[in-house]
């Protein structure tokens, strides 16, 4: 299996004009789990593998700290496994939602063969969630021709997200071409029956979790709140370079945690293991996966 960054640190490394390694390929995939009324898939974009070398994940520790954390999970320590996968709802009446969309055709997103398994054509999708402006998140909101690929939806981020992605160089292409589909809103907005906006800022200046709720069934989309279901549980206090307000990051991964373990609520993770949905347990001084479909 080939090493690689996230999407983000590609990214970053293509705007500053390095060469970057891509994903590691995949196999579209989706999968469906029960959830009150509605339906919700998740959808397989890309993997990565992030290099243990200090750069990326504990930035304030040390990569032995790092590959003894992984290593007692029963993984190898060289490197921090991650996926790229983006969440689908469907039942709300006329309604079809993407939450993120993952790298895009470009950088090797493998969305909308994943969209297609599901029977979805991107001309369906009514609404495209997004819950920050990172590449690995909004990449896939424009095809391979550099428009928008889900021409007939409405892009909803944060108002803050908004103006913080347009200031972005790296963003101007996918600023431009989605900038007539875009509708910011307001933290904590109710955006569609059963979906509402949870502000988890210090990723980004806007970074935006979803709680989706059917009838008692409820679950929270985190974004990028945490990366690793392994590293950035166990010691959800080390940093994570890419966190632009590394402090606020910390405090809000720690705060966002806390309440998950002690709700036992539905998680989604895009960056977990696919199909990311599950659980946070308490375990010890941090915190431990629990994956829904085991």
């Amino acid at each position: 299996m080939r090493k690689a960054f996230p999407a983000f640190a590609a990214l970053a490394l293509a705007t500053a004009g390095h060469a970057a390694p891509g994903p590691v390929p995949v196999q579209p995939e989706a999968r469906t789990i029960p959830f009150g009324a509605l339906r919700l898939t998740t959808l397989r974009d890309a993997d990565f593998n992030a290099a243990n070398d200090g750069k990326t994940f504990g930035i304030d520790a040390s990569p032995n700290a790092v590959a003894r954390v992984l290593m007692e999970a029963g993984l190898p320590g060289d490197s921090v496994p991650l996926s790229v996968d983006v969440l689908l709802v469907r039942g709300i009446t006329g309604r079809i939602v993407l939450i993120d969309t993952g790298l895009g055709p470009k950088m090797g997103g493998k969305l909308l063969a994943s969209l297609a398994a599901a029977g979805v054509l991107p001309a369906q999708v009514t609404d495209v969630l997004i819950t920050h402006s990172h590449g690995d998140h909004v990449g896939g909101v424009v095809g391979s021709n550099g428009r928008p690929a889900f021409p007939n939806a409405v892009v909803r981020m944060s108002r803050q997200e908004w103006a913080w992605m347009q200031g972005q160089a790296g963003s101007r292409a996918i600023v431009n071409a989605i900038r007539g589909q875009v509708r910011p809103f307001e933290p904590g907005a109710t955006l569609l029956p059963g979906i509402q906006a949870v502000p988890i800022v210090g990723h980004t200046p806007g970074h935006s979790g979803y709680r989706i709720s059917s009838g008692r069934a409820h679950l929270l989309d985190i974004g990028d709140t945490a990366h690793s279901a392994v590293v950035s549980l166990a010691e959800p206090e080390w940093g994570i370079a890419f966190d632009t307000d590394k402090k606020l990051g910390k405090a809000m991964r720690r705060t966002v945690l806390a309440r998950l373990a002690q709700t036992h609520e539905l998680v989604y993770a895009p960056h977990f293991p696919f199909p990311g949905t599950g659980r946070i347990v308490a375990n010890g001084g941090g915190y431990k996966w629990q994956p829904a479909d085991k």
